[in-house]
């Protein structure tokens, strides 16, 4: 395997302050304060091959940003191995961020009051980029992100979809080999979602650029990667393919209904879990019932106005796999 990402044994601790309570105590932590020592990633040990998409997921507190800052050279490990692109990040920062592009939560590479053009023009400059080079390849991005109609318009008064897309163009300015992903599609609705996720392959077929893929969305990890690697409490829990994580744990189905009367329905593995006027929530468990037979039943007795099937949530999802982690 032609790894471009190796992690041995990675360790971090941070040491934070600890809240008194009272008024007595409040004082003494003022001029004495307590600390204590809270581990974010514990040992943990992982490799990424070159042209791979991965999903690196885990709840809030988890211990993903902490690991990621560590990749790209933003936090030192306390203890461990880090590689990227044959690289130390800590060690030769200046030389890996020619390497690699990140697209981090709301820290924006674009200039918000420019328009998404002059800070493409920017960003190859500060990459060292020929312009002859730096104008292909803008043109290049363009055309893959359809992004033409805004390159001229303030980031300011464009919307969050098209906001994200020139921000994952700009991310890709100088060609990186790894690109970082953090909620690419948080709060997108559902048709630019998946754009964003074709853009996102397009992007790694093309340029056989490696995507590193922070999510919660569940739709995010199951259309766009093929591996997963699952941390919690600092520790990965699970590190296999999507599609098993699929066949082994998502086995429930949640369907959100409008009907033309209230839904009445009696099935194995069907549960209504929510229900008002014409509309239902319904969880559906695939190990006792299939999915196209459940909707079959409800079109037999009743008129579907509208439907939506969504997996449960990556939280659940988590708690199921850390939970069989310890057993």
């Amino acid at each position: 395997m032609n790894c471009v990402l190796e992690v041995r044994n990675l360790e971090k601790t941070f040491r934070t302050k600890i809240k008194s309570s009272g008024l007595a105590a409040s004082a003494k932590g003022l001029f004495s304060p307590s600390y204590k020592s809270v581990v974010a990633v514990d040992r943990i040990s992982f490799d990424v091959a070159r042209g791979e998409i991965i999903a690196f997921i885990g709840p809030n507190g988890a211990g993903k940003s902490t690991t990621i800052k560590m990749l790209t050279g933003i936090l030192h490990p306390d203890a461990g191995d880090i590689s990227v692109l044959g690289l130390n990040p800590h060690k030769q920062r200046r030389q890996l961020s020619y390497r690699i592009g990140t697209v981090f939560g709301q820290k924006s590479q674009l200039w918000f009051h420019l328009p998404p053009l002059d800070s493409f023009n920017l960003l190859g400059d500060i990459y060292d980029l020929d312009r002859t080079k730096a104008r292909k390849r803008i043109a290049f991005l363009t055309e893959v992100f359809q992004i033409g109609e805004y390159l001229k318009v303030p980031v300011r008064k464009l919307s969050l979809g098209e906001r994200i897309r020139c921000e994952i163009a700009a991310s890709l300015i100088h060609e990186p080999e790894i690109l970082f992903l953090d909620e690419p599609t948080i709060g997108l609705d559902v048709i630019v979602k998946a754009r964003i996720r074709k853009l996102i392959k397009t992007i790694n077929a093309e340029d056989q650029t490696t995507i590193f893929l922070t999510s919660h969305d569940t739709g995010d990890i199951g259309n766009i990667c093929r591996r997963a690697i699952v941390i919690n409490h600092g520790r990965i829990v699970w590190d296999d393919t999507v599609n098993r994580m699929k066949y082994s744990f998502f086995r429930k189905k949640k369907l959100a209904l409008r009907l033309a009367s209230p839904l009445k329905i009696d099935m194995p593995g069907v549960e209504i879990i929510k229900t008002k006027n014409s509309s239902a929530s319904v969880e559906v468990d695939l190990d006792e019932t299939d999915l196209s037979d459940v909707i079959s039943a409800i079109m037999k007795s009743n008129q579907i106005r509208d439907m939506n099937i969504s997996n449960p949530p990556l939280e659940e999802v988590i708690s199921m796999i850390y939970s069989q982690d310890k057993t």
